[in-house]
């Protein structure tokens, strides 16, 4: 089993910045790959940003050159780095992890970006 606790959401203007933690625990030794998720209302959970233990990563179009993933080689601590953001990017972000065949969630964080 792992747990994940997001945390780093908050209200933030157009043009600004947050990172995002997501704080693993349990099971760790079986993480292979996290990831950051993110919902707004009325639309379908998307993939924003991956990192795999060995290092590499992938990011949905919409945030290329604004976010960066980084963290997981002690596989405790996965951040999300969010430069120049704007109101589209207001949703819930879910942190996610993948160990051996298990998915795992945490319980979101809400960030709100105005214009």
């Amino acid at each position: 089993q792992v747990q994940l606790v997001e945390s780093g959401g908050g209200l933030v203007q157009t043009g600004g910045s947050l990172r995002l933690s997501c704080a693993a625990s349990g099971s760790i030794f079986s993480i292979n790959v996290m990831a950051w998720y993110r919902q707004a209302p009325g639309k379908r959970r998307e993939l924003v940003a991956a990192i795999r233990s060995g290092g590499s990563t992938a990011y949905a179009d919409s945030v290329k050159g604004r976010f960066t993933i980084s963290g997981l080689n002690a596989k405790n601590t996965v951040y999300l780095q969010m430069n120049s953001l704007k109101p589209e990017d207001t949703a819930v972000y879910y942190c996610n992890a993948g160990a051996l065949s298990s998915d795992y969630w945490g319980q979101g964080t809400q960030v709100t970006v105005s214009s």
